[in-house]
Order: structure tokens, then C-alpha cells, then sequence
């Protein structure tokens, strides 16, 4: 499943924001970072402990596997990055079946926002974040290193007034491209090797005159909305520097996805790299030392002067 791994390194429920003391970070539960269809919606973040060691840069981790999210039962990978004085953010976006990617994405935008205009509270600087996550987690990393939103100057709330851009990216097994997946035309908008996901693509719009949800069905319209949420059609000269670590025998989110988007990024001249593990699926044993590679992708862009 599209990733049960990634949960494991993230997940569990609770109610007020409540700090915890380890051996070496903390842990504040339940961070209210927005609300919508009058719920919360909460991130985690995990600091180092002795504040004398924050290096004063924070990583954002999308808790998502399946584009399903639910509260981290622990720090997991995240261990790696506050051992090397990160603050982590361990965000938990509105989950499928309720949700689709489209409305994810927003979320994802609001976190980095909150974030960024709480920067100072948490002793990071908003201009030097790092985000990561694997499977979906990796496809919701990408997305918002190649297509950040600039803030609305206009808005009511300050903190949507900012940017949702981040600094760089490194995730694990992304999938990069809904209308090219495994091979180019093949389609997987919930069908093909992701019929077991349909929620997630189940695009709607409300009826102008009732108000009433209607999922939409059309083709063409669907495949207009899957090219949107493809981070290989939004890589640009400005897109934030990515690592990407992939299995060659994944079959659930094929290699090709990687390289479909490192190509991309070469072309536009971004710093990349595509680390392959041989022999590797879709998570497991063989990534079980990667949470040192990719904090030191996020030494070198984020910690550089």
C-alpha cells in the first residue's frame, strides 16, 4: 500500500498541545496550524532539547502515506534531523476518502505558512526550510517545492499573506507524474496501478445553483487536474533543490517517476540528485540508514552560508 512505511515513521490521537521531554528533544503535541469545515487541523514539533544545539532551521515532514495522514506516534526518521539541531515539523494534512490531493496541497500551503510566520516563536528561519516525506509524503514534498503559492497581500489572516515556498526538498519514492506513470500515457488517477487509491482522485465541484458535491468524471477534466498536481509539469529554474531515494524494483511508484523529474530539474538547472538502491521496493530495509542522507542533502542547502 502506498505507504504504510511512511506512517510507521509518523503516527497514533490527541487533543492539546502538550510538550514532552525525551533524552535528546522535545515533542509539543497537537499545534493547531488552521482549520477548516470547523475542525483542527495539527502539526507535531520535535526541537532539540539543549536550545545551545539548534542550528536554527526547521524540516517539515508530511506525515502521509496513501494520502492518508493521522497523528505520529513518534519522531521516527525525524530522529536524524533534530540530532542535528533541526526543529521537525511533523504535519497531519485532511486525509482521503474524505479528502482529494487538491485539497491536501492546500494544506500543505497552510502549514509551511504557519510555520514560516511563527518562524520566530520556534527559532527557525523562514527562509531556510527543508521539507520530506516518502510516497505520498515525497509527492506532497515535491509539489510544494515546485509549486509554492505566494501569499495574497489582501488576505485577512496574516499568515496566508506569506509564501508557501520552501528551501529544499529530499523525500523518498515520489510518485512525479499521474499521466506518464511507469510508461508514458498510461494514466493513474485512481486506475492502473493505483486502482487500489481511487479517494484521493476523486476530483469534485459544487453545483452552482444547489450547492450539491459532484465528483467529476470527465476525461479530459480529470487529466487537466492530474497534470496540476504532477510535480514534473511544475519544475522550473526556481524550483527548490531535491533528493530523491528510490527503489529500482518499486513497483507501486515505478524509478521512472524519479527520473522523470530529475530529468526535468537537469534541464532547468536545479541541483538534484536521484539516489537508487538496487534490488529495492517500495520502502523497507534498504532505506533504513537514508534518514542520514537525507539530512545531509539538508545540511548542504539549508545550513550553507
Amino acid at each position: 500500500m502506498l505507504s504504510r512505511f511512511l506512517l510507521s515513521a509518523f503516527a497514533a490521537l490527541a487533543l492539546a498541545p502538550v510538550a514532552f521531554a525525551q533524552d535528546t528533544y522535545t515533542r509539543t503535541e497537537d499545534v493547531i496550524y488552521g482549520r477548516k469545515f470547523g475542525l483542527a487541523m495539527t502539526m507535531e514539533v520535535f526541537a532539540p532539547k539543549d536550545a545551545t544545539k539548534a542550528n536554527g532551521k526547521g524540516i517539515i515532514w508530511c506525515v502521509s502515506g496513501g494520502w492518508n495522514s493521522s497523528k505520529p506516534g513518534g519522531i521516527g526518521a525525524g530522529l536524524e534531523f533534530v540530532n542535528r539541531g533541526y526543529t521537525v515539523f511533523a504535519v497531519v494534512h485532511g486525509s482521503q476518502p474524505k479528502f482529494t490531493i487538491p485539497e491536501v496541497l492546500e494544506d500543505m500551503h497552510r502549514a509551511v505558512r504557519f510555520v514560516k510566520a511563527n518562524a520566530k516563536k520556534y527559532n527557525v528561519d523562514p527562509d531556510k526550510l527543508g521539507i520530506s516525506g516518502g510516497s505520498a509524503g515525497g509527492h506532497l514534498s515535491l509539489m510544494q517545492g515546485c509549486a509554492p503559492k505566494e501569499g495574497d497581500p489582501k488576505a485577512v489572516d496574516p499568515i496566508n499573506r506569506l509564501s508557501s515556498k520552501v528551501a529544499a526538498v529530499a523525500c523518498f519514492y515520489p510518485p512525479t507524474d499521474f499521466l506518464n506513470y511507469g510508461k508514458e500515457g498510461e494514466i493513474a488517477l485512481g486506475g492502473g496501478t493505483l486502482k487500489n487509491f481511487r479517494p484521493p482522485f476523486d476530483f469534485w465541484e459544487r453545483e452552482k445553483d444547489t450547492n450539491k458535491l459532484v465528483v467529476i468524471a470527465d476525461e479530459e477534466r480529470r487529466k487537466a487536474i492530474g497534470k496540476t498536481i504532477s510535480p514534473v509539469y511544475h519544475v522550473s529554474k526556481d524550483s527548490a533543490p531535491a533528493l530523491i531515494i528510490h527503489g529500482d524494483a518499486d513497483f507501486l511508484v515505478p524509478i521512472q517517476q524519479a527520473e522523470l523529474v530529475i530529468a526535468k530539474m537537469k534541464e532547468n538547472k536545479v541541483p538534484c540528485e536521484l539516489a537508487v538502491r538496487k534490488g529495492a521496493g517500495h520502502g523497507g530495509p534498504a532505506f533504513a540508514n537514508d534518514a542520514k542522507t537525507l539530512a545531509d542533502w539538508f545540511d548542504k542547502h539549508l545550513l550553507a552560508k
